[in-house]
């Protein structure tokens, strides 16, 4: 019997690649070493076509981080829509570049056109994704139906770069010297400090101390644990970049046309709600702005599946309405 892991990673679909050109450059002027973007298309092949993007360290296996999110019969229903996940460049083995969230939007027009797909239905972006969502909309206006953007905004926030910053610091000097996977670990614990919440890890952990000072604590034991799970996972040079491109993230609301959806978390420290309601207030074609409390802070999509759920329903619904519409004719 396959285990839950297998059968995640597993999930329908197939791979496509674009060509990435030979003149291609980033915003920074600089080339990316990879010569090919790779995506995956998962779902139902007559469906709207929806792209789905989330965090720095998802990819084109959008089932193995939003499996409850996206699968058949799901809030992104792949019974009734196509999706197209694909993987965030710089990859693993590359040199550490400076990347723009408009540089991600330039690379997923190319793979579309490698898919003969000249516009998109729909783009649900959470975290980065949504960051590269709205760059993609503000660079390709004629090339999306609408946009959700999950636990990101239009620009980033001061006190996110500030610890951001430590981590990108502590993975440099990690990585020169000669310790990088134990640097990964730590910039990773960190990041989940900022990831969650203060009542959150109230509820989850004792305070009882260790026997000795520099023991950890059982909060501690917990980030230790999950530093070391990711510790394999990516490169310094890959998260340096990637981090930094969120701070360099800034898209001018105004220039986000297409009908927008915005979901934020009272709680969230790395995108605060005053940003969301911000981008929601300055948009020319607000569809809908969703807030709610989480102890979750900025992981509450995916954490929090019901109310996450019922608004990507609710922002699909009119696309696969208007399938079923169609096929009934």
């Amino acid at each position: 019997m396959a285990s839950t892991k297998a059968t995640i990673e597993d999930a329908p679909g197939r791979d496509v690649h674009a060509p990435i050109p030979a003149d291609f450059r980033l915003e920074s002027g600089q080339r990316l070493t990879a010569t090919h973007l790779a995506g995956r298309i998962h779902g139902f092949d007559g469906g709207p076509l929806v792209v789905v993007a989330g965090g720095i360290s998802s990819g084109r296996f959008v089932a193995r981080w939003w499996p409850w999110a996206v699968k058949a019969g799901g809030p992104v229903d792949l019974d009734r829509v196509r999706v197209l996940a694909f993987d965030l460049l710089p990859g693993r083995e590359e040199p550490g570049v400076t990347i723009t969230t408009t540089d991600q939007a330039r690379l997923l027009a190319l793979l579309l056109d490698a898919l003969d797909a000249p516009r998109i239905d729909a783009f649900v972006g959470a975290s980065y994704g949504g960051c590269i969502g709205l760059a993609f909309a503000a660079a390709f206006p004629e090339r999306i139906g609408e946009l959700a953007v999950i636990s990101a905004a239009h620009r980033a926030h001061p006190a996110a770069t500030a610890w951001r910053g430590i981590q990108r610091r502590l993975l440099a000097f990690a990585r020169d010297a000669g310790r990088e996977a134990e640097g990964i670990a730590l910039a990773r614990e960190l990041a989940m400090t900022t990831y969650r919440t203060a009542d959150e890890f109230a509820l989850r952990f004792s305070p009882a101390p260790p026997a000795a000072a520099g023991d950890p604590y059982p909060v501690c034991d917990y980030l230790i644990a999950r530093g070391a799970d990711y510790a394999g996972a990516t490169s310094a040079d890959r998260w340096i970049s990637l981090s930094d491109s969120l701070d360099r993230h800034s898209v001018n609301p105004q220039a986000v046309c297409c009908p927008l959806t915005v979901v934020g978390f009272t709680s969230d420290g790395l995108v605060p709600i005053a940003d969301s309601r911000e981008l929601a207030g300055r948009v020319p074609n607000l569809r809908r702005l969703v807030e709610a409390p989480s102890i979750f802070g900025h992981d509450a999509f995916l954490k929090e599946r019901e109310l996450i759920g019922r608004a990507l329903h609710e922002f699909l619904s009119p696309l696969t309405a208007l399938q079923t519409r169609e096929i009934a004719a």
